[in-house]
Parts: C-alpha cells; sequence; structure tokens
C-alpha cells in the first residue's frame, strides 16, 4: 500500500483541526505539540478514518527509506504520543482504535475543509473542467485554453502553498522563539519520578537515581528564570493517579516533565514527555535508546532539549556544560552512586548505611568520581545528628570525602554545601561555613539542601530574619517535603516566632500526618505558651509507637500525676532504657533535663555533648530549650568556648 495524500489542507474532527500544510494539530484553534514522527502517523489514520491501517502500512508508508529499525517501538511511541495529544484512552478510545494482531482505525467524525484560497480557484464561475470542456455560460477559450488554464492554477495553487508555508513558518518562529514567560519573571518545573517499565523492582533505585540526577542538571541550567522542585517533593508523586493539573497545583508550577526508563541488560531506553500544566498541552516528547554506559551523556541530551522547550534561552546552561565537558565516569560506578543516592534518600539509618557502602564502592570503581565523594560525604553528615554515631566518629569522615571531592571538582555545588555542613556542625564556625553556603547558592541557586542548610547557620548567628528567607526559598524549591516543612518550624521556634512556627507545623502535618518530628515542634512550641493539654498530646503523637502501648499508657499516667513536668521526667526513664541498648546523645538527655527543670543535670549533659563535638551545640546560644540556663555562669562559659572555634 502506499501513502495516500490528503484530500484538503485542513482536516477536522472533534475540537481538532489536522492542519496540513503547516504540519499543526491544533484544539479549539489552540496549537498542540506533536513531533513530526507522530503527526504523520496521525495524519495517515485520520486521511483513513473509519478504514484498518496496519501496522505494515505504516511501517510501509513512514519508515520505508529509513534506516530506523526498532520500527515496533517507533509506532508504540507515536500512537503513544497522539493518544495523549488528543487525550484519548486505549481502553475506551474517542479516537484512535486499537484493534489486536491487525492495527489501528480512526473512528471520529472526519470533515475535510478546504481552505479559502483554493475553494475559490475550483468554484470560480465560468471556468470548465479540468479537461478543459466549457460548461454553460462559460467564456468561450481557444481549444489550447484547457492545458493553459491547467498551467495557470498550477502556479496559482504552487504560490498559494508557498505563501502558507510562508506564514506557517512566520508563526511556528514566532510560537517557538517568544519568551515563556515575557513578564521574566521564573517559571517552575517539576521532575515528576520515572516510571519504572523494566519489570524488576531491584532496579528502582536506577530511576529515582535518574530522576535525581535530571533534577539536579535541569535546576542548574538558568535558575535565574527556571525553578526546578526538589526530588524529595516530586517522589511524594511516585506511582500517583494524580493529573498533570493537580501536581502543578500541589507543587505550584508550571511545567511537568514526566517519562519512563526500560532497562534490559546494557540497554536503557528512556521516553520523556514535556507538559505545560495551564492546559496539558504536551510541548515535547522523545524517546532514546542507548548503551547503558551512555546515559550520563543521554541525561544531558535530554536536559538541553526540555530547557530549550521551556523557551528560557539557555547557551547553553552552566551544570549542563559542565557535565558535558567532564571527563567519563565509569558506567559501573555510576551505577552504584544511582544505588547510593536512592539509599541516602530514604532517609533511615539503615539506608545510610547502605549509601555508604554502595558510595565506597563507586569510588572503588573510579577513585577519580567526585559526586561519589560528596554522596559518601552526605552520609556521614546525616549519621551525626540523628543520635545514630557520635559525631567524632563520622565528621571526620565526611570532611575528608568532601575535601576529596572538591579537589577533584571545584565547581560542585553539593560539594560546597556538604563542606558548609560539616564546617558548621562540627567545627561550629558558622562563618566560614557562610562562604560555602554562599558559593553552592553560586553555582546552583536551585539546588534547595544548600538553602536548606544555609538556613540553620543563618540561625546559629542569630540573623533570624534571613534565616527564615533562606528556608523558605528551600520550601519553595521543595514544597512538599516533610523534613524541609518541619525543618521551617524549628528555624521560626529558633527565632522564637511562635505563631508562625505552629501554623508551619500544622502545614507539615496536613501534608504527612505520620511525620513524628513535626509533633515535637509543635509541642515543644504549646509548651512555650502555656498549652500544656495541647503540648502532652502533640508530644505523644511524636512518640513511637501506639498511644495505648505500655510505653504510651505510662506516659499518660505521669502526665495525670503531675503534669507537663511529669511526661518530661517518663521521657528521661525512657532515654535511660533506650542508652542500654543504642547510642543516645547527652544532648537528648540534655533537652529532656532542661524541660523537667533539672538544670544541674543538663548543665553536665551540655558539657558531655562539648566533648563529643555534638553537631547541635553551635544553636545553644539560640535555643529556647535552654533559656532557664542562660543566667548560669557555667552556661555562659559554655557559650564562650563554643563561639570560640579552632
Amino acid at each position: 500500500m502506499s501513502f495516500i495524500a490528503p484530500t484538503s489542507p485542513n482536516l477536522r474532527f472533534g475540537l481538532f483541526e489536522l492542519d496540513v500544510v503547516a504540519g499543526e494539530l491544533r484544539k479549539a484553534g489552540i496549537l498542540i505539540k506533536l513531533q513530526p514522527q507522530p503527526f504523520r502517523v496521525l495524519l495517515q489514520l485520520v486521511n483513513r478514518a473509519g478504514t484498518v491501517v496496519t501496522r505494515e502500512d505504516i511501517k510501509q508508508d513512514l519508515w520505508s527509506d529509513s534506516t530506523f529499525v526498532d520500527f515496533d517501538h517507533g509506532i508504540n511511541f507515536a500512537i503513544n504520543q497522539i493518544r495523549a495529544a488528543l487525550a484519548d484512552s486505549a481502553d475506551n478510545p474517542r479516537y484512535i482504535e486499537t484493534l489486536p494482531r491487525r492495527g489501528y482505525r480512526f473512528i471520529a467524525q472526519v470533515e475535510h475543509e478546504l481552505s479559502v484560497a483554493e475553494d475559490s480557484i475550483v468554484r470560480a464561475p465560468g471556468v470548465g473542467d479540468d479537461s478543459g470542456n466549457a460548461g454553460a455560460g462559460d467564456i468561450d477559450l481557444p481549444a489550447s485554453s484547457g492545458s493553459w488554464w491547467r498551467n495557470v492554477r498550477f502556479s496559482i495553487v504552487a504560490a498559494v502553498v508557498v505563501v502558507l508555508l510562508i506564514l506557517a513558518v512566520q508563526f511556528a518562529r514566532r510560537r517557538f522563539t517568544r519568551p515563556a514567560n515575557p513578564s521574566g519573571e521564573r517559571v517552575m518545573l517539576a521532575v515528576l519520578p520515572f516510571a519504572n517499565f523494566s519489570g524488576d523492582a531491584s532496579q528502582e533505585y536506577f530511576n529515582d537515581g535518574l530522576t535525581e540526577e535530571m533534577i539536579t542538571l535541569l535546576g542548574s541550567a538558568d535558575p535565574k528564570r527556571l525553578g526546578v522542585i526538589a526530588r524529595t517533593s516530586a517522589m511524594k508523586y511516585k506511582n500517583t493517579q494524580k493529573d498533570v493539573q493537580q501536581i502543578g497545583r500541589e507543587l505550584g508550577v508550571d511545567y511537568v516533565l514526566e517519562g519512563s526508563v526500560r532497562r534490559e541488560g546494557d540497554r536503557v531506553r528512556i521516553s520523556a514527555q514535556l507538559i505545560q500544566v495551564r492546559d496539558q498541552t504536551h510541548l515535547w516528547a522523545e524517546s532514546y535508546e542507548r548503551d547503558g554506559r551512555d546515559t550520563l551523556a543521554l541525561e544531558i541530551l535530554i536536559a538541553n532539549t526540555i530547557s530549550d522547550e521551556v523557551e528560557l534561552t539557555l547557551s547553553p546552561p552552566r551544570a549542563i556544560a559542565r557535565r558535558t565537558n567532564a571527563r567519563p565516569v565509569n558506567p559501573a560506578a555510576y551505577d552504584l552512586y544511582l544505588q547510593g543516592r536512592f539509599y541516602w534518600n530514604q532517609r533511615t539509618e539503615a539506608g545510610f548505611r547502605k549509601g555508604v557502602e554502595s558510595f565506597n564502592q563507586a569510588i572503588a570503581k573510579d577513585p577519580n568520581f567526585a559526586q561519589a565523594y560528596v554522596g559518601l560525604a552526605d552520609c556521614y553528615i546525616l549519621l551525626g545528628p540523628n543520635d545514630v554515631m557520635p559525631a567524632k566518629q563520622v565528621y571526620p569522615l565526611a570532611k575528608e570525602a568532601v575535601l576529596k571531592a572538591l579537589q577533584l571538582d571545584d565547581t560542585l555545588a553539593e560539594a560546597h554545601a556538604s563542606l558548609g555542613f560539616v564546617t558548621l556542625l562540627y567545627d561550629w564556625n558558622p562563618t566560614r561555613a557562610e562562604n560555602e553556603f554562599r558559593r553552592a547558592i553560586e553555582l546552583d541557586p536551585n539546588y534547595p539542601t544548600a538553602h536548606h542548610w544555609y538556613a540553620y547557620d543563618l540561625a546559629a548567628m542569630n540573623r533570624s530574619d534571613e534565616a527564615i528567607a533562606e528556608i523558605r526559598r528551600a520550601v519553595e524549591l521543595d514544597p512538599v517535603s516533610a523534613i524541609v516543612n518541619t525543618d521551617a518550624c524549628q528555624i521560626l521556634f529558633l527565632a522564637r516566632r511562635d505563631d508562625e512556627a505552629i501554623a508551619q507545623c500544622q502545614k507539615t502535618i496536613g501534608l504527612d500526618p505520620q511525620f513524628g518530628q513535626a509533633y515535637w515542634y509543635l509541642g515543644l512550641l504549646y509548651e512555650q505558651k502555656g498549652m500544656f493539654d495541647q503540648a502532652f498530646e502533640a508530644f505523644m503523637k511524636a512518640t513511637p509507637g501506639p498511644a495505648d502501648s505500655a510505653q504510651g499508657l505510662e506516659f499518660r499516667a505521669a502526665y495525670r500525676h503531675s503534669g507537663i513536668n511529669g511526661y518530661w521526667h517518663q521521657r528521661l526513664a525512657m532515654l535511660e532504657r533506650q542508652s542500654e541498648a543504642h547510642y543516645v546523645s547527652p544532648w537528648t538527655f540534655a533537652v529532656s533535663h532542661a524541660l523537667a527543670g533539672e538544670r544541674g543535670r543538663a548543665l553536665e549533659d551540655l558539657e558531655k555533648a562539648f566533648d563529643e563535638r555534638y553537631p547541635s551545640m553551635v544553636f545553644v546560644q539560640v535555643e529556647p530549650v535552654f533559656d532557664s540556663l542562660r543566667s548560669n555562669q557555667r552556661f555562659k562559659d559554655l557559650l564562650h568556648r563554643i563561639s570560640s572555634p579552632p
């Protein structure tokens, strides 16, 4: 079968119109982006509406002169893109019906609409038909006039087509070169978790890691004009049933990138599409297949294409250029790096330990892989302040790893942020740490962790307004992250803006009702305001385990008997039992002793925390839970020692 040429330049079905001359699909006059090959498949189906078009027909007509070999994938991708553009469903089709083992059929009513110019040529009064035979009332022309008129008409039609093509090109140029945001304001993009089409759950780390890397690449593209939602917020939508508009509304974004990964042996196939949230227009879609060793190059290719599509005039993006010019990375090392980030993002002790293992394996395979050293440092950093391991055991390792990363590549924003956090939490030197955070933000203003950790640095220096501005920037980039929103509660708490902090805690609990740390700060805030019943209930929700457990009943009995002071004494008893089984920091004891009114014990615990170089000690001077100790000379001496870093 040969391709049947369209009978008219405009084909209509429902609210859609195919402009054959311009090669465009429009819905109610609005352009719907469709790549050339899917457009040609759609044109073939529409032009043969009501009849079966086999897959072999499509292959012969559209790929007969191509070296493209994966025809089946090409056809599947084209049909999927067409259905996405038409908001059609394979299960309940309105436009394209799939006939198993046969092909496809376009089932909607199609109207063939002639252009005004061609209509005037075909129906001009007094002109005979193409054979040259004169009709009644026609002008009497010489015998040779038939061929003459055919030539004239051909010239007119050709001229009209040329004019239409010129207009189409001018329209396309205006459409695709105009600023996406004429006001100059930043647009926001969310990269949704790439779906795993490999049929192997063990490949989830690869998909999640690829998602995070795409976020990093695009986030560094043109940060003044493009903001990219952080990985922790994006991952909330893994396997979601929510539509693009709802996701866009919840994240506050203008565009959404979604995609899938099929990994089979050494081959990787990545499909991605960019959607404008406002009207769910598909702006761009493409599929790539490469050797697994080309994954990093593939990320850069997709990131460049998307950056162009959101029309931010990137030339070229800084981070993408940096990655493009970077030395090749050992494929096995890169795979292990993705595994490490997958584990690190679980934010559990087991995840951190597995992350350390994966990053060390990556470094063993490629000792010059800078990002693997950053990942290793980040695992050690978060093992320190979570009552997992003493700071003296992990922070020197974190600093060694991040300094090695910067030695290999001093343009890594992640490395500067990690060094800043180690400098703040272990060296207790917020001034020097600020230099690293500012450098990280300069390199990548869209890196939310830099803003997140910089907020703590500013809080430690009692620059509360700046700290709040930074944590709010982190929340903007990571809007549904439970930990970032909870840490916003803490920054407001340290700034003594209690009402704002309570509102932030309630917002965080609305995002994740099971996140205990938000209840912890809510309890502290309620206690500060003398709302003890509310404080106790919040503390109970912050404590692991069911409320009707033996431990829960003990807490309730203590509160009934001695009020909020009873709760704190019962908590101290619980911590003593836990410390027999695993490490509990002296800082944790100090907080409970101070709030239980045991000032001497609290000071003893703080001295131990100082000797251990516990990370949170850098915040003692602004921490409200220690307000009862501020007049004590021992406490003042301790503050002086903390504020005099080596």
